[in-house]
C-alpha cells in the first residue's frame, strides 16, 4: 500500500499539516499509522468532514 506524508495529504486536502495530525490522532482516517513518529496515510485516504460545522439540507 502506498502511504503520503501529512505535508502532502494538507497540500492535496487545503487544510494545515496540524488539522490532519488531529485528525488521525482522534482516528478519523482509516489505515492511517504512526511509524516512528511520523503518521502516514494511505494515498487513497479522503478528507473527513469539519465537525465543527452543521450541515443543512444536506449540504454545507
Amino acid at each position: 500500500m502506498d502511504y503520503m506524508t501529512l505535508k502532502e495529504a494538507s497540500e492535496k486536502w487545503g487544510i494545515s499539516s496540524r488539522m490532519i495530525n488531529y485528525y488521525c490522532s482522534a482516528g478519523r482516517i482509516p489505515g492511517a499509522i504512526k511509524m516512528a513518529g511520523v503518521w502516514l496515510l494511505p494515498k487513497d485516504a479522503v478528507k473527513p468532514g469539519d465537525k465543527r460545522y452543521k450541515l443543512k439540507n444536506g449540504r454545507k
